[in-house]
């Protein structure tokens, strides 16, 4: 199989025979085998009965139904399990991402060497309520992974089939992707302007509580990618300093008590200081081992990607 391409959906009923038959349109052009797999995330309208329709259609169409919703990262990490082909496609299911994008991207990372190609909207037919969060977190994003993306975000993007078989999308981590490929080792990742329209059938799924769930998965992100395998690099570095700048602390009250006769320095804002550096400092330290604890059982801690052997 050439390419598979990844629909993960939401009650999007309206949109997808018209999104089946221009993909089918422009995959024939190619002259390569392909699959479409609809990914239905618990819809509560006719999308999986449109499903069903055009399987019998369209051969090339597999689909797989969630009992309720579960999240986009899920339908995503669902697809790259079930998919087969040499290249991934992933793209919205609301007519948003243009179909005729798909042989460009094919080629980036069959011709290209590209491990990743994600899409870039520059010019996005969004409101401004969407765009402005999307902004923000593309530029954290990009400062602290060091992927220099414009679009993390864009539904629409070429992985090969490696590399889909060798990463675990969850949470809100679809955003994400390039960074958890790029902590599995595949770094060749690229970026290709691209077509954004406007949506022509339902509504938006987006949401202040997206917003907040795919910051805090920023935030969780950012840890694994570092400490995952080494927590104690990170809560023991902590504590150490704490418990250290505590300790000169109370060190050096004790020597103005003992030896110049301070009075009063049980009272001073700086005594109560030192003592919380130390005890907090010595709870980060219990945490930083714990974790490593942890982490030593994890049966993926020792999970590695092989590019290639002989």
């Amino acid at each position: 199989m050439d390419l598979s391409i990844v629909i993960p959906l939401l009650n999007e009923e309206d949109s997808l025979g018209e999104l089946t038959e221009w993909i089918s349109r422009v995959c024939t052009g190619m002259d390569i085998t392909y699959e479409i797999l609809f990914i239905d995330d618990g819809s509560t309208d006719g999308s999986w009965n449109k499903i069903m329709t055009l399987k019998n259609e369209y051969p090339t169409v597999k689909g797989y139904k969630f009992r309720r919703n579960y999240g986009k990262s899920a339908a995503l990490n669902t697809g790259f399990e079930k998919c087969s082909g040499g290249i991934v496609i992933t793209m919205d299911a609301d007519l948003q991402d243009n179909p005729d994008e798909i042989p460009a991207l094919f080629n980036m990372i069959k011709y290209d060497g590209f491990d990743l190609v994600s899409g870039w909207k520059r010019k996005r037919q969004d409101p401004m309520g969407k765009r402005i969060p999307s902004k923000f977190f593309n530029w954290v994003t990009r400062r602290l992974s060091g992927i220099q993306l414009n679009d993390f975000n864009c539904g629409l993007k070429a992985y090969s089939g490696e590399l889909v078989k060798n990463i675990e999308v969850y949470g809100e981590m679809h955003r994400y992707i390039p960074v958890i490929a790029k902590k599995e080792g595949f770094i060749k990742i690229g970026e290709k302007v691209v077509k954004h329209q406007a949506r022509k059938y339902g509504t938006t799924k987006f949401g202040l509580e997206r917003v907040m769930r795919g910051f805090l998965d920023l935030l969780s992100i950012s840890f694994m990618t570092k400490f995952s395998s080494r927590p104690m690099h990170f809560f023991g570095s902590m504590g150490t300093l704490l418990s250290l700048a505590g300790f000169i602390i109370l060190a050096y009250l004790s020597v103005m008590k003992l030896w110049k006769g301070v009075a009063g320095i049980s009272t001073r804002p700086l005594f109560y200081f030192g003592m919380l550096a130390v005890i907090v400092g010595v709870q980060l330290f219990i945490a930083g081992f714990l974790a490593e604890m942890i982490s030593r059982n994890n049966p993926r801690r020792n999970d590695y990607t092989i590019e290639d052997k002989i």
